[in-house]
């Protein structure tokens, strides 16, 4: 299983750029799961009030797992450490395993920058494999200056994997 983090601060195209690769990767014929980091503070939203699941949560349920139509949807209420989460994210054995976000823990990174301040921020970051945005700045990798250069940019990706030069835009 190959894994990519994908980091940046909040509006930098993190969750746009997945989406795009999830999509190119499926075309390959890949399968693809994907670890987010809730960055914005308190729980995530687990949907309406009045689902079984929320009331389950509500009354004490310390996990609920609800299965059907073809999907499982699992909600624990304790946060496990990184490891136990990508664990977790990879039951399924896809063949790739994004992850937006966790900037800090261990892995090849693709590096998302708004701005200069950014990369004062997260040049340091170790497993850069790749940092988009910010023409401005001089990076010791490879560098692909906007984040419109779309076909440039799953051009990489796909050489990552290992599944070389031919991209077709989406």
């Amino acid at each position: 299983m190959k894994t990519l983090h994908v980091v940046g601060y909040k509006n930098s195209g993190k969750t746009t750029l997945i989406v795009r690769w999830i999509h190119l990767l499926k075309k390959h014929g890949l399968s693809v799961a994907v670890l987010k980091h809730h960055g914005h503070g308190g729980k995530p939203d687990i949907g309406e009030a009045s689902t079984d699941t929320a009331q389950f949560l509500a009354n004490g349920a310390d996990a609920t797992l609800v299965a059907g139509g073809g999907a499982v949807q699992f909600i624990w209420n304790e946060e496990p450490d990184f490891s136990r989460l990508k664990e977790m994210t990879s039951i399924g054995n896809p063949d790739v395993l994004l992850i937006e976000g966790y900037k800090d823990e261990i892995g090849d990174k693709v590096v998302l920058l708004r701005n200069v301040e950014d990369w004062e921020t997260l040049h340091d970051l170790q497993g850069r494999q790749l940092v988009i945005g910010c023409p401005e700045i001089t990076a010791d990798g490879p560098h692909i200056h906007s984040r419109e250069y779309n076909e440039q940019i799953d051009e990489w990706l796909l050489k990552w994997i290992g599944k070389g030069d031919l991209v077709e835009t989406i």
